[in-house]
Protein backbone atom coordinates (compact mmCIF):
# COMPACT_ATOMS: atom_id res chain seq x y z
CA UNK A 1 0.00 0.00 0.00
CA UNK A 2 2.77 2.33 0.90
CA UNK A 3 4.50 1.57 -2.37
CA UNK A 4 1.26 2.12 -4.22
CA UNK A 5 0.73 5.40 -2.38
CA UNK A 6 4.18 6.52 -3.34
CA UNK A 7 3.59 5.60 -6.94
CA UNK A 8 0.26 7.36 -6.88
CA UNK A 9 1.87 10.45 -5.45
CA UNK A 10 4.57 10.45 -8.10
CA UNK A 11 2.08 10.36 -10.95
CA UNK A 12 -0.66 12.63 -9.64
CA UNK A 13 1.10 15.82 -10.53
CA UNK A 14 2.35 15.63 -14.15
CA UNK A 15 2.19 19.41 -14.54
CA UNK A 16 5.04 20.18 -12.15
CA UNK A 17 7.43 22.67 -13.81
CA UNK A 18 10.42 22.24 -11.54
CA UNK A 19 12.88 19.75 -13.00
CA UNK A 20 14.80 19.68 -9.73
CA UNK A 21 11.69 18.79 -7.80
CA UNK A 22 10.74 16.01 -10.22
CA UNK A 23 14.21 14.66 -9.74
CA UNK A 24 13.80 14.58 -5.97
CA UNK A 25 10.47 12.68 -6.23
CA UNK A 26 12.07 10.08 -8.45
CA UNK A 27 14.85 9.67 -5.91
CA UNK A 28 12.25 8.93 -3.21
CA UNK A 29 10.61 6.26 -5.39
CA UNK A 30 13.94 4.60 -6.06
CA UNK A 31 14.67 4.52 -2.33
CA UNK A 32 11.29 2.88 -1.66
CA UNK A 33 11.98 0.21 -4.23
CA UNK A 34 15.29 -0.57 -2.60
CA UNK A 35 13.67 -0.73 0.82
CA UNK A 36 11.03 -3.17 -0.40
CA UNK A 37 13.76 -5.66 -1.15
CA UNK A 38 15.74 -5.04 2.01
CA UNK A 39 13.21 -5.10 4.86
CA UNK A 40 12.86 -1.36 5.29
CA UNK A 41 9.08 -1.45 5.12
CA UNK A 42 8.54 0.38 8.40
CA UNK A 43 9.75 3.56 6.80
CA UNK A 44 7.61 3.29 3.69
CA UNK A 45 4.54 5.03 5.12
CA UNK A 46 6.56 7.92 6.49
CA UNK A 47 8.39 8.35 3.18
CA UNK A 48 5.13 8.17 1.27
CA UNK A 49 3.58 10.86 3.48
CA UNK A 50 6.76 12.93 3.17
CA UNK A 51 6.70 12.49 -0.59
CA UNK A 52 3.06 13.53 -0.85
CA UNK A 53 3.63 16.58 1.35
CA UNK A 54 6.63 17.66 -0.71
CA UNK A 55 4.65 17.12 -3.89
CA UNK A 56 1.90 19.39 -2.61
CA UNK A 57 4.36 22.09 -1.53
CA UNK A 58 6.17 21.85 -4.85
CA UNK A 59 2.92 22.20 -6.74
CA UNK A 60 2.14 25.47 -4.93
CA UNK A 61 5.65 26.78 -5.57
CA UNK A 62 5.46 25.75 -9.19
CA UNK A 63 2.17 27.56 -9.58
CA UNK A 64 3.71 30.78 -8.23
CA UNK A 65 6.69 30.41 -10.57
CA UNK A 66 4.37 29.80 -13.52
CA UNK A 67 2.42 32.97 -12.76
CA UNK A 68 5.60 35.06 -12.53
CA UNK A 69 6.87 33.56 -15.76
CA UNK A 70 3.63 34.42 -17.55
CA UNK A 71 3.78 37.99 -16.24
CA UNK A 72 7.37 38.37 -17.51
CA UNK A 73 6.44 37.01 -20.93
CA UNK A 74 3.48 39.39 -21.20
CA UNK A 75 5.62 42.37 -20.12
CA UNK A 76 8.33 41.44 -22.63
CA UNK A 77 5.82 41.15 -25.46
CA UNK A 78 4.30 44.54 -24.59
CA UNK A 79 7.77 46.12 -24.49
CA UNK A 80 8.64 44.60 -27.83
CA UNK A 81 5.40 45.90 -29.32
CA UNK A 82 6.21 49.43 -28.10
CA UNK A 83 9.71 49.31 -29.59
CA UNK A 84 8.42 48.02 -32.93
CA UNK A 85 5.79 50.73 -32.96
CA UNK A 86 8.33 53.48 -32.31
CA UNK A 87 10.71 52.17 -34.96
CA UNK A 88 7.91 51.84 -37.47
CA UNK A 89 6.67 55.36 -36.81
CA UNK A 90 10.21 56.71 -37.12
CA UNK A 91 10.75 55.00 -40.44
CA UNK A 92 7.42 56.01 -41.78
CA UNK A 93 6.35 59.26 -43.33
CA UNK A 94 6.66 61.30 -40.15
CA UNK A 95 10.30 61.07 -39.20
CA UNK A 96 12.03 59.37 -42.10
CA UNK A 97 15.74 58.95 -42.43
CA UNK A 98 17.89 62.00 -41.92
CA UNK A 99 19.39 61.54 -45.35
CA UNK A 100 18.36 59.41 -48.28
CA UNK A 101 19.19 58.96 -51.92
CA UNK A 102 16.68 60.60 -54.22
CA UNK A 103 16.49 59.87 -57.92
CA UNK A 104 16.91 63.12 -59.82
CA UNK A 105 14.20 62.05 -62.22
CA UNK A 106 11.68 61.30 -59.49
CA UNK A 107 9.37 64.28 -59.88
CA UNK A 108 7.03 63.19 -57.12
CA UNK A 109 9.75 63.03 -54.50
CA UNK A 110 11.46 66.25 -55.46
CA UNK A 111 8.63 68.51 -56.60
CA UNK A 112 10.32 69.75 -59.78
CA UNK A 113 9.66 73.30 -60.77
CA UNK A 114 9.68 74.84 -64.22
CA UNK A 115 12.02 77.80 -64.56
CA UNK A 116 11.72 80.01 -67.63
CA UNK A 117 15.41 80.68 -67.86
CA UNK A 118 15.43 80.39 -71.63
CA UNK A 119 12.92 80.71 -74.42
CA UNK A 120 12.79 76.92 -74.63
CA UNK A 121 10.89 74.82 -72.13
CA UNK A 122 13.46 73.06 -69.97
CA UNK A 123 13.46 71.11 -66.77
CA UNK A 124 15.23 72.96 -64.02
CA UNK A 125 16.96 71.31 -61.08
CA UNK A 126 14.79 70.17 -58.20
CA UNK A 127 13.37 72.41 -55.54
CA UNK A 128 12.95 69.44 -53.24
CA UNK A 129 10.70 69.10 -50.27
CA UNK A 130 13.19 66.61 -48.87
CA UNK A 131 16.08 66.89 -48.49
CA UNK A 132 16.18 70.69 -48.70
CA UNK A 133 18.36 73.59 -47.71
CA UNK A 134 16.34 76.44 -49.23
CA UNK A 135 16.44 79.79 -47.43
CA UNK A 136 12.88 79.48 -46.16
CA UNK A 137 11.41 78.85 -42.74
CA UNK A 138 11.14 75.18 -41.92
CA UNK A 139 8.52 73.93 -39.52
CA UNK A 140 8.30 71.03 -37.14
CA UNK A 141 4.99 70.51 -35.39
CA UNK A 142 5.37 68.50 -32.21
CA UNK A 143 2.76 67.70 -29.56
CA UNK A 144 0.46 70.36 -30.95
CA UNK A 145 3.07 73.14 -30.68
CA UNK A 146 4.56 74.65 -33.84
CA UNK A 147 8.31 75.19 -33.67
CA UNK A 148 9.86 77.30 -36.39
CA UNK A 149 13.51 77.18 -37.35
CA UNK A 150 14.67 79.74 -39.86
CA UNK A 151 17.29 77.42 -41.26
CA UNK A 152 17.86 73.80 -40.31
CA UNK A 153 21.51 74.16 -41.30
CA UNK A 154 22.12 75.91 -38.00
CA UNK A 155 21.02 72.88 -35.96
CA UNK A 156 23.94 70.55 -36.06
CA UNK A 157 23.89 67.73 -33.50
CA UNK A 158 21.24 65.09 -34.08
CA UNK A 159 18.64 64.47 -31.39
CA UNK A 160 16.51 61.30 -31.66
CA UNK A 161 13.16 61.56 -29.92
CA UNK A 162 9.67 60.14 -29.67
CA UNK A 163 6.41 61.58 -31.00
CA UNK A 164 5.98 63.71 -27.91
CA UNK A 165 9.36 65.41 -28.24
CA UNK A 166 11.22 67.31 -30.93
CA UNK A 167 12.39 64.77 -33.50
CA UNK A 168 15.34 65.11 -35.86
CA UNK A 169 16.24 68.66 -34.84
CA UNK A 170 19.90 69.54 -34.52
CA UNK A 171 21.17 71.45 -31.54
CA UNK A 172 24.57 72.89 -30.70
CA UNK A 173 26.15 71.91 -27.44
CA UNK A 174 26.08 74.86 -25.09
CA UNK A 175 29.28 74.17 -23.20
CA UNK A 176 31.75 76.94 -23.95
CA UNK A 177 35.41 76.17 -24.55
CA UNK A 178 37.66 78.41 -22.50
CA UNK A 179 41.39 78.84 -22.07
CA UNK A 180 42.96 77.19 -19.07
CA UNK A 181 46.54 77.07 -17.88
CA UNK A 182 48.97 78.04 -20.63
CA UNK A 183 51.04 74.94 -20.07
CA UNK A 184 48.09 72.66 -20.82
CA UNK A 185 47.51 73.90 -24.34
CA UNK A 186 48.40 72.45 -27.69
CA UNK A 187 48.55 74.41 -30.93
CA UNK A 188 48.56 73.81 -34.62
CA UNK A 189 49.91 76.21 -37.18
CA UNK A 190 48.46 75.69 -40.63
CA UNK A 191 49.49 76.78 -44.10
CA UNK A 192 46.38 76.81 -46.28
CA UNK A 193 45.47 77.52 -49.89
CA UNK A 194 41.66 77.49 -50.03
CA UNK A 195 38.55 77.54 -47.89
CA UNK A 196 38.11 73.78 -48.36
CA UNK A 197 41.46 73.13 -46.75
CA UNK A 198 40.61 75.48 -43.90
CA UNK A 199 37.46 73.47 -43.24
CA UNK A 200 39.43 70.25 -43.24
CA UNK A 201 41.98 71.61 -40.80
CA UNK A 202 39.24 72.73 -38.41
CA UNK A 203 38.06 69.11 -38.38
CA UNK A 204 41.65 67.95 -37.86
CA UNK A 205 42.07 70.33 -34.92
CA UNK A 206 38.92 68.83 -33.41
CA UNK A 207 40.22 65.30 -33.87
CA UNK A 208 43.58 66.20 -32.32
CA UNK A 209 42.04 68.26 -29.51
CA UNK A 210 44.23 71.15 -30.62
CA UNK A 211 43.88 74.91 -30.54
CA UNK A 212 43.85 76.33 -34.05
CA UNK A 213 45.89 79.38 -34.92
CA UNK A 214 44.20 81.58 -37.54
CA UNK A 215 45.44 80.04 -40.81
CA UNK A 216 48.12 81.56 -42.97
CA UNK A 217 47.24 81.48 -46.66
CA UNK A 218 49.57 80.39 -49.44
CA UNK A 219 51.58 83.24 -50.95
CA UNK A 220 53.75 81.14 -53.24
CA UNK A 221 51.25 79.97 -55.86
CA UNK A 222 51.13 81.02 -59.51
CA UNK A 223 49.30 84.24 -58.64
CA UNK A 224 51.66 85.20 -55.74
CA UNK A 225 48.81 86.96 -53.94
CA UNK A 226 49.87 88.57 -50.62
CA UNK A 227 46.32 88.45 -49.20
CA UNK A 228 45.99 86.83 -45.80
CA UNK A 229 43.06 85.24 -44.01
CA UNK A 230 41.89 88.50 -42.44
CA UNK A 231 41.89 90.20 -45.86
CA UNK A 232 39.36 87.74 -47.28
CA UNK A 233 37.32 86.33 -44.39
CA UNK A 234 35.52 87.80 -41.42
CA UNK A 235 37.80 86.60 -38.61
CA UNK A 236 35.47 87.37 -35.73
CA UNK A 237 32.56 85.61 -37.42
CA UNK A 238 34.81 82.62 -38.04
CA UNK A 239 35.80 82.35 -34.37
CA UNK A 240 32.30 83.06 -33.07
CA UNK A 241 30.65 80.41 -35.26
CA UNK A 242 33.08 77.71 -34.16
CA UNK A 243 33.47 78.69 -30.51
CA UNK A 244 31.53 75.64 -29.31
CA UNK A 245 33.66 73.26 -31.38
CA UNK A 246 37.31 74.29 -31.13
CA UNK A 247 39.41 77.07 -29.68
CA UNK A 248 40.81 79.53 -32.22
CA UNK A 249 43.48 82.14 -31.50
CA UNK A 250 44.88 84.91 -33.67
CA UNK A 251 48.49 84.00 -32.91
CA UNK A 252 50.62 81.89 -30.60
CA UNK A 253 51.06 83.15 -27.03
CA UNK A 254 54.49 84.66 -26.34
CA UNK A 255 55.73 81.59 -24.50
CA UNK A 256 54.99 79.36 -27.48
CA UNK A 257 56.45 81.69 -30.11
CA UNK A 258 59.90 80.73 -28.85
CA UNK A 259 59.28 77.07 -29.66
CA UNK A 260 60.35 75.62 -32.98
CA UNK A 261 57.24 74.18 -34.65
CA UNK A 262 57.23 70.52 -35.57
CA UNK A 263 56.75 70.74 -39.36
CA UNK A 264 55.02 67.92 -41.13
CA UNK A 265 53.02 67.21 -44.27
CA UNK A 266 50.16 64.91 -43.17
CA UNK A 267 49.50 61.84 -45.27
CA UNK A 268 46.90 62.34 -47.99
CA UNK A 269 43.38 61.05 -47.36
CA UNK A 270 44.14 60.18 -43.75
CA UNK A 271 41.52 58.70 -41.44
CA UNK A 272 40.52 60.02 -38.02
CA UNK A 273 42.74 57.44 -36.30
CA UNK A 274 45.80 58.94 -38.03
CA UNK A 275 45.21 62.35 -36.47
CA UNK A 276 44.29 60.96 -33.07
CA UNK A 277 47.60 59.11 -33.07
CA UNK A 278 49.39 62.25 -34.29
CA UNK A 279 48.00 64.08 -31.27
CA UNK A 280 50.70 62.38 -29.18
CA UNK A 281 53.34 64.15 -31.26
CA UNK A 282 51.46 67.42 -30.87
CA UNK A 283 51.38 66.96 -27.11
CA UNK A 284 55.15 66.63 -26.99
CA UNK A 285 56.02 69.33 -29.52
CA UNK A 286 53.37 71.83 -28.33
CA UNK A 287 53.34 73.50 -31.76
CA UNK A 288 52.79 71.68 -35.05
CA UNK A 289 52.97 73.25 -38.50
CA UNK A 290 51.23 71.43 -41.33
CA UNK A 291 52.99 72.34 -44.56
CA UNK A 292 50.45 70.67 -46.86
CA UNK A 293 46.71 70.66 -46.27
CA UNK A 294 45.09 69.72 -49.58
CA UNK A 295 43.14 66.44 -49.48
CA UNK A 296 44.63 65.40 -46.15
CA UNK A 297 41.50 63.82 -44.70
CA UNK A 298 39.15 61.15 -46.06
CA UNK A 299 35.83 61.99 -47.68
CA UNK A 300 33.88 59.24 -45.95
CA UNK A 301 34.12 57.12 -42.84
CA UNK A 302 34.28 60.00 -40.35
CA UNK A 303 31.95 60.44 -37.39
CA UNK A 304 28.78 62.42 -38.24
CA UNK A 305 29.70 65.30 -35.94
CA UNK A 306 33.05 65.70 -37.72
CA UNK A 307 31.36 65.76 -41.14
CA UNK A 308 28.89 68.37 -39.91
CA UNK A 309 31.77 70.40 -38.50
CA UNK A 310 33.42 70.45 -41.94
CA UNK A 311 30.24 71.81 -43.48
CA UNK A 312 29.54 74.25 -40.68
CA UNK A 313 33.01 75.65 -41.22
CA UNK A 314 32.80 75.84 -45.00
CA UNK A 315 29.23 77.09 -45.37
CA UNK A 316 28.69 79.08 -42.19
CA UNK A 317 31.93 80.10 -40.49
CA UNK A 318 33.91 81.12 -43.58
CA UNK A 319 32.12 84.33 -44.45
CA UNK A 320 33.74 86.79 -46.83
CA UNK A 321 34.50 90.29 -45.65
CA UNK A 322 31.73 92.81 -46.15
CA UNK A 323 33.41 94.69 -49.01
CA UNK A 324 33.86 91.44 -50.98
CA UNK A 325 30.28 90.32 -50.42
CA UNK A 326 28.92 93.78 -51.25
CA UNK A 327 30.78 93.94 -54.57
CA UNK A 328 29.63 90.42 -55.47
CA UNK A 329 26.01 91.34 -54.74
CA UNK A 330 26.36 94.52 -56.79
CA UNK A 331 27.58 92.54 -59.80
CA UNK A 332 24.68 90.08 -59.40
CA UNK A 333 22.18 92.95 -59.44
CA UNK A 334 23.74 94.35 -62.62
CA UNK A 335 23.64 90.96 -64.32
CA UNK A 336 20.00 90.45 -63.45
CA UNK A 337 19.07 94.03 -64.29
CA UNK A 338 15.80 93.66 -62.45
CA UNK A 339 14.50 90.41 -63.88
CA UNK A 340 17.09 88.79 -66.17
CA UNK A 341 18.67 85.43 -65.50
CA UNK A 342 22.35 84.72 -65.97
CA UNK A 343 24.78 81.82 -66.32
CA UNK A 344 28.07 81.65 -64.43
CA UNK A 345 30.58 79.91 -66.71
CA UNK A 346 33.67 78.59 -64.97
CA UNK A 347 35.97 78.66 -67.99
CA UNK A 348 39.31 77.15 -67.00
CA UNK A 349 41.04 78.22 -70.21
CA UNK A 350 43.83 79.96 -68.33
CA UNK A 351 47.53 79.83 -69.09
CA UNK A 352 48.65 77.90 -66.02
CA UNK A 353 45.85 75.33 -66.32
CA UNK A 354 46.50 74.73 -70.03
CA UNK A 355 50.22 74.39 -69.41
CA UNK A 356 49.70 71.98 -66.52
CA UNK A 357 47.27 69.75 -68.43
CA UNK A 358 49.24 69.94 -71.68
CA UNK A 359 46.17 71.00 -73.66
CA UNK A 360 46.62 73.24 -76.70
CA UNK A 361 43.59 72.48 -78.89
CA UNK A 362 42.48 75.52 -80.95
CA UNK A 363 45.68 77.42 -80.11
CA UNK A 364 48.41 78.55 -82.48
CA UNK A 365 51.69 76.65 -82.67
CA UNK A 366 53.48 79.53 -80.96
CA UNK A 367 50.99 79.57 -78.07
CA UNK A 368 51.28 75.79 -77.68
CA UNK A 369 55.08 76.04 -77.51
CA UNK A 370 54.82 78.79 -74.88
CA UNK A 371 52.68 76.50 -72.73
CA UNK A 372 55.18 73.66 -73.13
CA UNK A 373 58.10 75.82 -72.06
CA UNK A 374 56.20 76.94 -68.99
CA UNK A 375 55.46 73.33 -68.04
CA UNK A 376 59.11 72.34 -68.40
CA UNK A 377 60.18 75.24 -66.16
CA UNK A 378 57.82 74.49 -63.27
CA UNK A 379 59.79 71.98 -61.23
CA UNK A 380 56.95 70.54 -59.12
CA UNK A 381 54.84 69.65 -62.18
CA UNK A 382 55.86 66.03 -62.64
CA UNK A 383 54.41 65.37 -66.11
CA UNK A 384 56.40 67.16 -68.82
CA UNK A 385 55.70 65.52 -72.18
CA UNK A 386 51.96 65.33 -72.89
CA UNK A 387 50.06 64.38 -76.04
CA UNK A 388 47.49 67.17 -76.26
CA UNK A 389 45.24 65.49 -78.82
CA UNK A 390 45.11 62.19 -76.94
CA UNK A 391 44.38 63.87 -73.63
CA UNK A 392 41.53 65.87 -75.13
CA UNK A 393 39.90 62.74 -76.56
CA UNK A 394 40.11 61.16 -73.10
CA UNK A 395 38.21 64.08 -71.59
CA UNK A 396 41.26 65.34 -69.73
CA UNK A 397 41.35 68.91 -71.10
CA UNK A 398 39.47 72.03 -70.05
CA UNK A 399 36.76 72.84 -72.57
CA UNK A 400 37.71 75.53 -75.06
CA UNK A 401 35.51 78.64 -75.26
CA UNK A 402 34.19 77.36 -78.63
CA UNK A 403 33.30 73.98 -77.11
CA UNK A 404 31.53 75.76 -74.26
CA UNK A 405 29.52 77.83 -76.75
CA UNK A 406 28.43 74.73 -78.66
CA UNK A 407 27.47 73.00 -75.42
CA UNK A 408 25.34 75.91 -74.14
CA UNK A 409 23.63 76.30 -77.50
CA UNK A 410 22.87 72.58 -77.68
CA UNK A 411 21.40 72.69 -74.17
CA UNK A 412 18.94 75.33 -75.35
CA UNK A 413 20.28 78.61 -73.98
CA UNK A 414 19.49 81.45 -76.44
CA UNK A 415 22.11 83.92 -77.62
CA UNK A 416 20.67 86.76 -75.51
CA UNK A 417 21.60 84.94 -72.28
CA UNK A 418 23.86 86.89 -69.93
CA UNK A 419 27.05 84.96 -69.16
CA UNK A 420 29.47 85.78 -66.37
CA UNK A 421 32.96 84.35 -66.82
CA UNK A 422 34.29 82.90 -63.56
CA UNK A 423 38.00 82.71 -64.33
CA UNK A 424 41.22 84.60 -64.65
CA UNK A 425 42.54 85.89 -67.95
CA UNK A 426 41.57 83.60 -70.86
CA UNK A 427 44.61 82.44 -72.79
CA UNK A 428 44.98 82.75 -76.56
CA UNK A 429 44.67 85.71 -78.91
CA UNK A 430 41.41 84.53 -80.52
CA UNK A 431 40.15 81.96 -78.04
CA UNK A 432 37.03 83.91 -77.08
CA UNK A 433 35.95 84.91 -80.60
CA UNK A 434 33.42 82.14 -81.24
CA UNK A 435 31.95 82.27 -77.73
CA UNK A 436 31.41 86.02 -78.01
CA UNK A 437 29.94 85.63 -81.50
CA UNK A 438 27.34 83.16 -80.20
CA UNK A 439 26.76 84.87 -76.85
CA UNK A 440 27.54 88.60 -77.08
CA UNK A 441 26.44 89.34 -73.49
CA UNK A 442 29.70 88.17 -71.91
CA UNK A 443 30.80 89.80 -68.64
CA UNK A 444 33.61 89.60 -66.08
CA UNK A 445 34.24 91.45 -62.86
CA UNK A 446 36.38 93.87 -64.86
CA UNK A 447 33.60 94.78 -67.28
CA UNK A 448 30.78 94.95 -64.70
CA UNK A 449 32.51 96.79 -61.86
CA UNK A 450 33.65 100.39 -61.98
CA UNK A 451 37.29 101.36 -61.62
CA UNK A 452 36.63 102.75 -58.14
CA UNK A 453 34.91 99.53 -57.05
CA UNK A 454 37.80 97.40 -58.28
CA UNK A 455 40.59 99.61 -56.95
CA UNK A 456 40.87 97.95 -53.49
CA UNK A 457 40.90 94.45 -55.02
CA UNK A 458 42.52 94.66 -58.45
CA UNK A 459 45.97 93.57 -57.28
CA UNK A 460 44.68 90.62 -55.26
CA UNK A 461 43.61 87.59 -57.24
CA UNK A 462 42.33 85.70 -54.19
CA UNK A 463 39.95 88.54 -53.31
CA UNK A 464 38.73 88.80 -56.89
CA UNK A 465 38.23 85.03 -56.87
CA UNK A 466 36.07 85.47 -53.76
CA UNK A 467 33.92 87.98 -55.66
CA UNK A 468 33.58 85.49 -58.54
CA UNK A 469 32.63 82.76 -56.07
CA UNK A 470 29.81 84.90 -54.71
CA UNK A 471 28.49 85.66 -58.22
CA UNK A 472 28.72 81.99 -59.25
CA UNK A 473 26.93 80.84 -56.11
CA UNK A 474 23.94 83.09 -56.81
CA UNK A 475 23.69 82.36 -60.54
CA UNK A 476 20.64 80.72 -62.11
CA UNK A 477 22.92 78.18 -63.77
CA UNK A 478 26.51 77.32 -62.97
CA UNK A 479 28.56 75.54 -65.66
CA UNK A 480 32.07 74.30 -64.95
CA UNK A 481 34.26 73.20 -67.82
CA UNK A 482 36.99 71.51 -65.76
CA UNK A 483 37.41 70.19 -62.23
CA UNK A 484 39.27 72.21 -59.65
CA UNK A 485 38.92 73.68 -56.18
CA UNK A 486 36.62 76.49 -57.35
CA UNK A 487 34.38 74.16 -59.36
CA UNK A 488 34.12 71.64 -56.53
CA UNK A 489 33.47 74.29 -53.92
CA UNK A 490 30.75 76.07 -55.89
CA UNK A 491 28.90 72.94 -57.01
CA UNK A 492 28.87 71.55 -53.47
CA UNK A 493 27.72 74.86 -52.01
CA UNK A 494 24.90 75.08 -54.56
CA UNK A 495 23.76 71.60 -53.53
CA UNK A 496 23.87 72.71 -49.92
CA UNK A 497 21.74 75.74 -50.79
CA UNK A 498 18.98 73.67 -52.40
CA UNK A 499 20.40 71.79 -55.39
CA UNK A 500 20.58 74.77 -57.72
CA UNK A 501 21.14 74.08 -61.41
CA UNK A 502 24.76 73.05 -61.96
CA UNK A 503 25.81 71.65 -65.33
CA UNK A 504 28.67 69.19 -65.37
CA UNK A 505 29.57 68.57 -69.03
CA UNK A 506 30.72 65.09 -69.99
CA UNK A 507 33.89 66.32 -71.68
CA UNK A 508 34.87 63.03 -73.26
CA UNK A 509 31.48 62.51 -74.87
CA UNK A 510 31.16 66.15 -75.80
CA UNK A 511 34.46 66.40 -77.72
CA UNK A 512 33.55 63.18 -79.54
CA UNK A 513 30.25 64.71 -80.67
CA UNK A 514 31.87 68.04 -81.57
CA UNK A 515 34.46 66.32 -83.74
CA UNK A 516 31.69 64.42 -85.53
CA UNK A 517 29.79 67.68 -86.03
CA UNK A 518 32.90 69.33 -87.48
CA UNK A 519 33.48 66.35 -89.76
CA UNK A 520 29.89 66.51 -90.97
CA UNK A 521 29.05 62.95 -89.91
CA UNK A 522 26.13 64.18 -87.76
CA UNK A 523 23.72 67.08 -88.23
CA UNK A 524 23.15 69.88 -85.76
CA UNK A 525 19.81 68.40 -84.74
CA UNK A 526 21.44 65.04 -84.03
CA UNK A 527 24.22 66.77 -82.11
CA UNK A 528 21.77 68.75 -79.99
CA UNK A 529 19.62 65.71 -79.27
CA UNK A 530 22.59 63.61 -78.17
CA UNK A 531 24.04 66.39 -75.98
CA UNK A 532 20.73 66.83 -74.14
CA UNK A 533 20.29 63.09 -73.71
CA UNK A 534 23.77 62.64 -72.21
CA UNK A 535 23.29 65.50 -69.75
CA UNK A 536 19.73 65.04 -68.55
CA UNK A 537 21.05 63.62 -65.27
CA UNK A 538 23.98 66.04 -64.90
CA UNK A 539 22.01 69.06 -63.71
CA UNK A 540 23.07 69.19 -60.06
CA UNK A 541 20.23 67.16 -58.54
CA UNK A 542 20.58 65.20 -55.30
CA UNK A 543 22.30 61.85 -55.01
CA UNK A 544 24.46 60.31 -52.33
CA UNK A 545 28.19 60.86 -52.60
CA UNK A 546 29.87 58.17 -54.67
CA UNK A 547 32.35 55.89 -52.93
CA UNK A 548 35.41 54.30 -54.51
CA UNK A 549 37.89 51.51 -54.01
CA UNK A 550 40.25 53.99 -52.37
CA UNK A 551 39.81 57.50 -50.91
CA UNK A 552 41.49 59.01 -53.97
CA UNK A 553 38.80 57.54 -56.21
CA UNK A 554 35.88 58.75 -54.13
CA UNK A 555 33.74 61.74 -54.94
CA UNK A 556 35.08 64.81 -53.18
CA UNK A 557 33.27 65.62 -49.94
CA UNK A 558 32.81 69.32 -50.68
CA UNK A 559 31.66 68.65 -54.25
CA UNK A 560 28.72 66.67 -52.87
CA UNK A 561 28.03 67.12 -49.14
CA UNK A 562 25.28 64.47 -49.20
CA UNK A 563 25.39 62.56 -46.90
CA UNK A 564 26.90 64.48 -44.03
CA UNK A 565 25.59 68.02 -44.21
CA UNK A 566 21.99 68.05 -45.41
CA UNK A 567 19.03 67.62 -43.12
CA UNK A 568 15.55 66.43 -43.98
CA UNK A 569 12.62 68.69 -43.34
CA UNK A 570 10.25 66.89 -41.02
CA UNK A 571 6.71 67.47 -39.81
CA UNK A 572 5.58 65.35 -36.90
CA UNK A 573 2.07 65.72 -35.48
CA UNK A 574 0.96 64.14 -32.25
Amino acid sequence: MAAAAAASTSTCCPDLSSVAHRRRLADVERDDDLDSGGGGGRHRGVRALFSARRSYSSKRASSVVDQAWVRNVVASLLGLAVVVGLVSSHRGGGGGRLLRRVDVRDEGALGWREENLTALARRSPPAPDSPTMDDVDSEVEVAGARIRNKDCRNLWSTQTATRTTIAELWKLKSNKLTLASEDSFLFTYLLLKSSLQISDMVAVAKLMNAILVIPTLDHRSFWTDPSDFKDIFDVEHFKKTLEDDILIVDSLPPAYKKLKPYSRAPSSWSRASYYRAFARTLKKAKVVKFTHTDSRIVNNGLAPHIQRLRCRTNYEALKYKKEIEDLGNTLVDRLRNGSNHYIALHLRYEKDMLSFTGCSHNLTRQEAEELREMRLNVRHWKEKEINSKERRLQGGCPMTPREAALFLKAMGYPSRTNIYIVAGEIYGGHSMDELKAEYPNIYTHYSLATADELEPLKLYQNRLAAVDYNVALQSDVFVYTYDGNMAKAVQGHRKFEGFRTTLNPDRQKLVELIDKLDEGTITWNDFQSKVKMHHENRLGGPYQRLSGQSPRQEEYFYANPLPGCLCKRTKIIK
